[in-house]
C-alpha cells in the first residue's frame, strides 16, 4: 500500500514498537524504510556556565551519539546508512521536510496518547500531522496514564 515510509523514532526503548508497525506497514520487509531521528538543538538558555561548555562541541556529540544510534537501529533491522537521517532542528518540521524530499507517502511515529492540556500544549506527533503532506500513522507507546 505504501511505497516509501519514513519512520520518526525518537531512540528510546519505544522506537522498537513504532519500527515494528512501520515494517508490518510494508508488507514485513524494511525495504520501503526510511529511519529519522532529530536532535533539538542545545538551548544556550540551559542554566549552565557558557564560559565552562563548548556548545558547539555538545551538540556535535549529541549528534554524533544519535547517528550511532540510528544507524545500529537501522542496521538491526536491515537498513543501510543511506536510509538512516539523523537532523538537527525542531522535530516536526524537519520530519516534515523530510519526508516531503524523500517523496514519502507515509510517515510513522510513536506518540504517548495525552489527553486534555498536553494534547493543547502539543506533542510532536500532533505538530508532524498539521502541515503534513502524506499520511500520518501514530503508533502509541508508553504507559498508560
Amino acid at each position: 500500500m505504501y511505497n516509501k515510509i519514513l519512520v520518526a523514532v525518537d531512540l528510546s526503548n519505544d522506537a522498537k514498537k513504532v519500527i515494528d508497525t512501520a515494517v508490518r506497514m510494508a508488507a514485513g520487509t524494511a525495504d520501503n524504510l526510511h529511519l529519522v531521528h532529530v536532535v533539538e538543538p542545545v538551548a544556550a538558555a540551559y542554566s549552565m556556565d557558557i564560559y565552562a561548555v563548548n556548545i558547539n562541541e555538545l551538540q556535535q556529540e549529541a549528534i554524533n551519539m544519535a547517528e550511532k544510534r540510528l544507524q545500529k537501529i537501522g542496521g538491526d533491522i536491515g537498513l543501510g546508512s543511506d536510509r538512516t537521517h539523523t537532523l538537527l532542528g525542531a522535530p516536526a518540521p524537519e520530519i516534515r521536510d523530510l519526508a516531503a524530499e524523500l517523496g514519502a507517502d507515509a510517515i510513522v511515529i510513536g506518540s504517548h496518547g495525552h489527553a486534555g492540556w498536553k494534547i493543547l500544549l502539543g506533542s510532536t506527533a500532533i505538530k508532524v500531522l498539521h502541515g503534513a503532506i502524506c499520511d500520518v500513522l501514530t503508533v502509541h507507546v508508553g504507559a498508560e496514564e
